[in-house]
């Protein structure tokens, strides 16, 4: 006599009825994780395998024949009655490349530069065309050595100290904003209403979402695409007594979620058309 093996449970499945889609609006900080980023690893470069930096006064100078164990050596001579401090004897990691403070600050001025000076759609393309045919133009009359002389002129040093408090200031702002404070700001869609809220602390507001419009704004090449990884900034319009339009910034994945957004009002259009 067999027995017939007893059938699997079932999964429970959620009803169209119950899916939402949240829509999460971050701050403009979002995109500032380069700038966190980039300190990080040049703040462990100069850790591990920099130099260290030795402050004098002014007045030092620099003797290249002092015999040190019957050796020929060069070393910093102070002035007279100067003495070095402490902290200052060989304490700070510095890297011997002044190319690190200078990319840190290209960075740093390039994020501030992107995040607050918005460039859409054609604006974007001529701003690259631009920068391609000024180099161009540059290399064609010889001016890069010109300007590169310029930029080795350039001296910044940070110590790694510096790199290491900035970034992790920085990582920890923007993690707690991301995490806590941008999860304030929302819109959350459902097939027969939308639920908002606006600004941190604000009452939630719900709408119906029969006739509301979804769009999708111009995407900014530099700040969505390159610090963004895909994000872009939302338009929502509502119908009715109460319409009112929406505009919700820095939306992660915006393209896949419009798209569920649309095909959920579009089914819930069809139920109701039933």
């Amino acid at each position: 006599m067999s027995t017939a093996p007893a059938p699997a449970p079932s999964t429970p499945t959620r009803s169209p009825d119950e899916i939402e889609i949240r829509i999460i609006s971050h701050s403009h900080l979002f995109y500032w994780w380069p700038v966190w980023a980039i300190g990080f690893i040049l703040g462990l470069l100069s850790l591990l395998f920099g130099d260290r930096l030795v402050i004098v006064p002014k007045t030092s100078q620099v003797v290249h024949t002092v015999k040190v164990a019957d050796e020929e050596r060069t070393a910093v001579v102070l002035p007279s009655k100067a003495t070095l401090r402490e902290d200052d004897a060989l304490k700070l990691h510095v890297s011997s490349s002044k190319n690190y403070g200078v990319i840190f600050t290209a960075v740093l001025l390039l994020v501030i530069v992107i995040t607050n000076v918005p460039l859409r759609g054609m604006w974007s393309v001529v701003v690259i065309i631009t920068v391609i045919l000024l180099v161009i133009i540059f290399s064609l009359a010889d001016w890069w050595t010109t300007i590169l002389g310029w930029l080795f002129l350039l001296h910044i040093y940070i110590n790694a100290a510096g790199y290491l408090s900035i970034s992790t200031v920085l990582f920890a702002i923007w993690l707690i904003t991301f995490i806590f404070f941008d999860q304030q700001v929302y819109m959350v869609f459902t097939p027969g209403q939308v639920k908002v809220r606006t600004e941190i602390g604000g009452g939630e507001v719900v709408y119906d979402s029969m006739g509301m419009t979804v769009q999708k704004q111009r995407s900014d090449l530099f700040r969505h695409w390159i610090l963004g990884l895909g994000s872009g900034d939302l338009l929502v319009t509502t119908t009715g007594a109460a319409a009112h339009h929406f505009d919700l910034p820095n939306v992660l994945f915006i393209g896949k979620k419009v798209q569920m957004i649309e095909d959920m009002l579009r089914e819930k259009a069809v139920v109701r058309g039933r």
